[in-house]
């Protein structure tokens, strides 16, 4: 997928609210920031090793799988 170190998809986080995947995910991978956007939110399209966008739905809930980036 990357050579990004650490873990780098989470599709088994969809379905929970954003900040449970939130801190999931940087207790999985150290090496990330888990970010809560709500679905349509503009953002950069740049790739960051760092970073993992969580996209949830006007009730907070992840919708589709996280993943670095």
């Amino acid at each position: 997928m990357s050579d990004c170190p650490g873990k780098s998809l989470w599709p088994e986080l969809v379905g929970l609210t954003g900040e449970e995947a939130k801190r999931t995910i940087e207790r999985e991978n150290p090496h990330v920031n888990a970010i809560v956007l709500l679905d349509g939110t503009p953002t950069t399209k740049d790739f960051w090793c760092d970073r993992v966008w969580v996209w949830v739905d006007s009730n907070g809930v992840v919708i589709r799988p996280p993943a670095i980036g």
